[in-house]
């Protein structure tokens, strides 16, 4: 049965289509005004939108807060993150989808129950763990904190694309005689190279994006881009050009990053809703 619509219904969904996408893009357009101006010109009442563009807030942020560093940092944790939490994962997704148990979706339940308390309810202990064992203001805390907080989410993904292997081909390899680590390398790996790099790269942006436990776990030297940008917030004020500068530069790699693999972060998103 055919559905017939309105002859200017497409025109309607177009408008509303770009009216939506123009409002969502419309922070990140004044967030990128306001870096290029002063501060005078960024507490301007009514706002400018024509002035002269000056770099002068991201020279300052430079000379200031050393951004190098905390870009440095913020890569090194995400990707080590990732990487260590994907070596976790896999042969724990791997042992789910392929040996279930009558307590395995028990098991998957909680350890996606964990994602759901507050990371504030968590902060005492751990804090208290980095301070006992020498890690406050270390690189080492954050790329435990950030694997263990994105553990979970790994581990659905990887078994929602595990799941997806038939089975029928993973008897036929066993027949063949192979090993569990053959069978994963030469059948599994292949498969399902689509799903994991997904996974890796939904957990890389929001290990990136993590604020919380790099304002609470670091300071001077191990500072990510999250701390960068809170440095801007002081007791006198806000440095709005500043802070649209220092948050300009924080996102700027990732919103990158994420252009050119936005295939790979849909399909990461999508595993499991339709069957």
């Amino acid at each position: 049965m055919s559905t017939t619509y309105p002859n200017g219904f497409p025109y309607v969904r177009t408008f509303f289509a770009w009216a939506i996408a123009l409002l969502l893009f419309f922070p990140l357009l004044w967030l990128g005004l306001t870096a290029f101006k002063t501060e005078m010109q960024a507490i301007a009442v009514p706002p400018q939108l024509f002035f002269t563009p000056t770099l002068s807030s991201f020279v300052e942020v430079q000379v200031r807060s050393d951004y190098l560093l905390y870009a440095k940092n913020s890569l090194i944790t995400s990707v080590v993150s990732t990487v260590l939490g994907l070596l976790i994962a896999a042969p724990a997704a791997y042992s789910m989808a392929f040996f279930r148990t009558r307590r395995t979706r028990d098991i998957l339940m909680w350890m996606l129950s964990t994602k759901m308390m507050p990371a504030v309810g968590a902060l005492v202990p751990v804090y208290v763990m980095a301070q006992t064992t020498g890690m406050l203001d270390s690189l080492t805390a954050l790329i435990i904190v950030f694997t263990l907080s994105n553990l979970p989410i790994m581990v659905w993904m990887l078994y929602s694309a595990f799941k997806e292997v038939p089975n029928d081909i993973l008897e036929a390899v066993r027949l063949d005689g192979a090993t569990v680590w053959d069978e994963f390398r030469h059948v599994i790996l292949p498969l399902t190279m689509g799903g994991i790099a997904s996974t890796g790269l939904l957990c890389l942006v929001l290990a990136w994006n993590e604020a919380f436990w790099s304002l609470n776990l670091t300071s001077a030297n191990a500072g990510t881009l999250a701390a960068l940008i809170a440095s801007y917030s002081s007791p006198e004020g806000l440095f709005w050009a500043k802070l649209s500068a220092a948050s300009l530069l924080a996102i700027a790699p990732i919103i990158v990053f994420g252009w050119f693999s936005q295939k790979q972060l849909v399909q990461g998103l999508t595993f499991g809703a339709v069957k």
